[in-house]
């Protein structure tokens, strides 16, 4: 794309001839192809979407535009699910089997050795820089809320909210296994921190205990009192007996919940029996929920077991779950941790990588709620759209058609943010050297 870093620095300028997502665009400004993407130019002007028009219709012909000759033009990214507390640990603290009990213990070993406030700011900093660079706009982690590193992580979550506020919307949500619902002083910190530093989250991991019905209760309790959301990871699992996804939403609507409530994993939804299958989309249709799924981190955990290949991808059904009228979505989760070897927060690879895990395409346009509607409406952070006085957050590809977009990772892709083009790239895993033990 030569010369449009030039051309986006002016106060007002033209994007010619670009390919975008047809359900973003104002009903009927501009027919979609058969892939679901319509034509269309548009003028930015003060960092904001100032008129838009069908390709060729003549809008902004007199400014200086970048022609993109039918080139997808993406709105940037709301990922919904990430662990940057965890982020970036793999060099000091690989899975030594790729496991999900030797993920949970290798990362209970190392935030006990390491997780001071300075480390976990940089690692935090690290893959902000990096999903940034990407093209997200707003971003969700959880934070690993457990003894005496609640009240360490919080307040760096905090600040590094602040800082990077205008570039990566934050929000927190605290992540600590149901089991300690019952005790008090856990209970105490927890509320303590979401209250003072949080962004009105409450979360937990729900999994097969026998208190886990007064889990629930307690926590919906909580959130309700607090006017909080609500945020699970559920049943990541293959066991097929594991069905808190439906305890969460009988429990929500025998409260009548009325906050969001975001639900990731519901792995063992997948292996579970018809029965059980059909009454769990019933009641999370009925309850409200969204369900989001991690493609990448679920196939590299799921089903992993020494010298067999496994037998399933590990993600939940999401054909099935949006066919009952559940919104689902997408997001990144782990980055180069025990829980996930490999990944960068980079959503459009969340998006490639997960539309051929779980089959999301022919025709990808069906699944482009999940990555462009579904997230910022579970969230609260708000949806994309190319609708005039819409913030020109977008990101400009090479690709002409999705299979393009997916067959290449886009490197070259350009991230326009209130119209004017970042320079920012990936940060070098160098930074970190210093906390791997690779360098004084």
């Amino acid at each position: 794309m030569r010369g449009a870093k030039e051309i986006a620095a002016a106060p007002r300028y033209a994007l010619r001839e670009a390919r975008c997502i047809g359900s973003l665009l104002p009903p009927g400004l501009a027919a979609p192809d058969a892939q679901g993407l319509a034509r269309i130019d548009l003028v930015v002007e003060d960092g904001r979407v100032a008129e838009i028009a069908p390709a060729g219709a003549g809008v902004g012909a007199e400014l200086p535009g970048l022609a993109l000759a039918g080139a997808i033009v993406l709105p940037c990214f709301v990922d919904a699910h990430t662990h940057l507390d965890k982020g970036q640990i793999w060099a000091r603290a690989p899975n030594a089997d790729g496991t999900f009990d030797s993920a949970l213990a290798a990362v209970a070993a190392d935030r006990e050795k390491n997780w001071n406030a300075e480390d976990v700011a940089a690692r935090m900093e690290f893959g902000l820089r990096a999903a940034y660079a990407h093209g997200t706009r707003a971003l969700r982690t959880h934070i690993d809320s457990v003894g005496a590193q609640t009240r360490i992580s919080w307040p760096v979550f905090a600040a590094l909210r602040e800082r990077w506020r205008g570039r990566v919307e934050l929000q927190g949500s605290p992540l600590f296994g149901v089991n300690l619902v019952a005790d008090p002083a856990h209970m105490r910190d927890v509320e303590d921190m979401v209250e003072a530093h949080g962004s009105g989250i409450l979360g937990a991991v729900a999994f097969m205990i026998p208190e886990l019905q007064a889990a629930l209760d307690a926590l919906f309790a909580l959130a309700a009192r607090k006017g909080w959301d609500l945020d699970f990871h559920a049943d990541e699992t293959g066991d097929p007996e594991a069905v808190a996804l439906g305890m969460i939403a009988e429990t929500a609507l025998e409260r009548r919940f009325a906050g969001r409530i975001l639900v990731g994993h519901c792995c063992s939804l997948s292996v579970q029996g018809e029965a059980t299958f059909a009454r769990t989309l019933d009641l999370v249709a009925r309850a409200g929920l969204h369900v989001v799924s991690l493609p990448m981190c679920n196939m590299y955990l799921q089903d992993r077991q020494a010298q067999r290949t496994p037998r399933w991808r590990g993600v939940t059904a999401l054909h099935e779950l949006r066919a009952a009228g559940v919104p689902v979505l997408l997001a990144s989760d782990n980055a180069r941790d025990p829980f996930y070897a490999y990944g960068d927060l980079d959503m459009l690879e969340t998006w490639r990588e997960g539309a051929r895990i779980a089959h999301l395409d022919h025709p990808v346009a069906d699944w482009t709620s999940a990555l462009f509607e579904a997230p910022g409406r579970a969230t609260g952070l708000g949806s994309a759209s190319f609708a005039k006085g819409a913030p020109a957050d977008f990101i400009l590809t090479g690709a002409r058609s999705y299979g393009e977009l997916f067959s290449r990772p886009q490197g070259d892709r350009l991230v326009l943010r209130a119209g004017r083009a970042i320079d920012a790239a990936p940060p070098p895993y160098s930074d970190l050297d210093h906390l791997q033990g690779l360098r004084p």
